[in-house]
């Protein structure tokens, strides 16, 4: 995995935070995969914002835009 400054972390747990923007968005921004944003944000969330944030982009289809793409 790519080295990242602090700069660069911010952005990605933002973009991952926002709803609009998808795994697929961050990928071609950044050039991180799902798991990998997953990694980044399990390492620099405290424990309960990870599980929070994982709990509330689980069932989104906007975080994954290949799905929405399936179902609309």
């Amino acid at each position: 995995m790519r080295y990242f400054l602090t700069v660069d972390i911010d952005e990605i747990i933002a973009m991952a935070w926002c709803d609009k923007t998808s795994f697929d968005a961050i990928q071609a921004t950044t050039g991180l995969s799902e798991p990998q944003v997953i990694a980044i944000m399990r390492q620099h969330l405290k424990p309960r914002s990870f599980r929070l944030w994982r709990k509330r982009v689980s069932g989104r289809l906007a975080k994954h835009s290949k799905k929405a793409k399936d179902t609309g």
